[in-house]
């Protein structure tokens, strides 16, 4: 049956903007399966932001903004210690996938939602904790933080997320949010980079006509 691989970063702004266009593809397509994959937008970083990378950072956020109409607050950003690895973030996505694979979606998005639209820094455990044992618990699936925290450091999911991002780099994707359409153990790319619902659909049917 075919299937819809979403590769993304909970920290990438463009995923973020992507969210409510990619919800509208799904809605189109309910007998579709998805599959939730991080690529690494920037992980292992160790070192605290400066000014300038703050302010491009948060000019990528405004060009984001005006394409996409979602919102941003910047409280993550405003502490000088703040250091954007997205690593732990992407983990607490892979944490919750092999927990619960129904809701990856759901939590990935409670994680977009934290820190773009709230301002939370889910670069932290006990922030990623809360915030994905709370979307967890509203998809049906309970577990306390402690215990998603005892998950999200596991060394099995550290290295399952390690191996999406091996993954994503053998496809050579690099740019996120991307879309794969698999069909038989044959993948397409829709998208690579953010494009709107009418985009999205165009390319689909490219693929399906191109087929035909």
């Amino acid at each position: 049956m075919p299937s819809l691989i979403y590769i993304a970063d909970p920290m990438c702004s463009w995923c973020y903007g992507f969210g409510p266009e990619l919800a509208t593809l799904l809605q189109g397509l309910p007998e579709l399966p998805l599959e939730i994959m991080v690529g690494g937008l920037r992980i292992h970083n160790p070192k605290a932001m400066d000014e300038a990378s703050r302010a491009t950072l948060l000019s990528h956020w405004k060009q984001v903004e005006q394409a996409s109409g979602r919102p941003f607050v910047h409280g993550a950003l405003a502490s000088p210690d703040f250091v954007y690895d997205t690593e732990p973030a992407c983990r607490a996505l892979v944490a919750a996938r092999m927990l619960a694979p129904a809701a990856s979606l759901y939590v990935f998005h409670a994680i977009q939602h934290a820190f773009y639209a709230t301002g939370w820094d889910v670069t932290q455990g006990d922030v990623l904790a809360q915030v994905a044992s709370t979307a967890l618990a509203e998809t049906g699936f309970t577990i306390e933080p402690a215990a998603f925290r005892a998950k999200w450091t596991a060394p099995e999911t550290i290295a399952a997320t390690a191996e999406d991002f091996d993954q994503v780099r053998r496809w050579g994707i690099s740019g996120f949010p991307a879309l794969l359409l698999e069909r038989d153990g044959n993948l397409d790319l829709v998208t690579s980079g953010y494009m709107n619902i009418e985009g999205l659909v165009a390319n689909m049917q490219a693929i399906i006509d191109q087929d035909a």
